[in-house]
């Protein structure tokens, strides 16, 4: 969490960490696990080295800002280093605000209590907008527009932002310092310094679909060309692949098999983690930390714990 900033929405800034909870998941880490690097990781997942007991690996998504400007410097405190996970928008000189946070900023600024969508997503028209309300046509709209390229999908955003009676300069509130920490992604600039900062980069494609949600071909060119534009940039391969959003149904056999094809060593969900779970190459679990974690929470789930809790009581995974 940036220094300054106020959380605006639990379900929007759910997963911020404040630097202090970080510094303290870090020393418990560190005294209780081994904390690996991505080029261990690497050797590890290609078959060319061992790992200790109690390995972990700390990874990173989204290429917020604030992962250059709050998370590293903490990294670095304690001589560590992370595998942050990028997309497309980072490779430009111009930062930008990931599309699907732009969206839901749009449904916290606007005043209006029912709205109109139809010509955006088939099917919501006259929609009321409680709080609950917004969030479920939000993310209905992210799956609908997940489906769309770039340009088309920021046409169709634009478009929201008229039916929700947003002025052109809606997004001026952004200007101050740590809300562009919060929101705007790191330009190439940037990206390359926490390559220089000794940080580990993979891909997390092109632009953040829900790839279960578009056609084979923009999946591919999604999961593909993230990999060869990345490493154009970085100058250095890149191994590992992040799904976007990372649940068992943003991401299916098609995706983890073009994963593989692209070239990827091994690729991350976003579910699923914790010491002794299954590994498979493609599909590899891990803990999704929340800022709602207290520190008890946070090793529950790290440890396996709570994984083997919830097996044994719900029988799943």
């Amino acid at each position: 969490m940036p220094a300054g900033y106020k959380m605006m929405d639990p379900d929007l800034d759910g997963s911020l960490v404040t630097a202090e909870s970080f510094r303290r998941q870090i020393r418990l880490l560190k005294k209780r696990y081994d904390v690996i690097s991505p080029e261990q990781f690497l050797g590890w997942i290609e078959s060319r080295q061992e790992l200790p007991p109690r390995a972990v690996l700390l990874t990173c998504d989204d290429d917020l800002r604030n992962t250059l400007t709050e998370m590293v410097p903490v990294l670095q405190e304690y001589g560590l280093s992370c595998l942050f996970f990028v997309t497309g928008a980072s490779l430009g000189e111009v930062s930008s605000v990931l599309w699907y946070e732009q969206l839901y900023l749009m449904f916290l600024a606007t005043r209006k209590r029912v709205v109109n969508l139809d010509n955006v997503r088939p099917g919501s028209r006259d929609r009321t907008m409680t709080r609950d309300q917004k969030r479920a046509l939000w993310w209905d709209l992210v799956k609908h527009l997940s489906k769309y390229e770039a340009n088309p999908r920021q046409d169709m955003i634009e478009e929201v932002r008229r039916q929700l009676a947003l002025p052109d300069d809606w997004g001026v509130h952004l200007i101050s310092d740590p809300l562009r920490r919060r929101f705007l992604m790191l330009n190439a600039t940037e990206l390359k310094a926490l390559v220089a900062a000794g940080m580990g980069v993979g891909a997390h494609t092109l632009t953040h679909p829900v790839l279960s949600q578009i056609s084979s071909p923009a999946a591919w060119n999604e999961i593909s060309e993230s990999r060869c534009k990345l490493e154009q940039v970085i100058g250095k391969p890149v191994w590992a692949l992040a799904y976007p959003f990372g649940d068992l149904a943003s991401v299916t056999d098609r995706e983890q098999e073009m994963a593989e094809r692209a070239g990827f060593s091994c690729a991350f969900l976003n579910v699923g983690g914790g010491l002794g779970a299954p590994m498979p190459r493609f599909a590899l679990p891990r803990v999704h930390v929340s800022g709602a974690m207290n520190l008890g929470e946070f090793e529950a789930h790290v440890s396996g714990f709570y994984r083997s809790l919830r097996q044994r009581l719900l029988g799943s995974v």
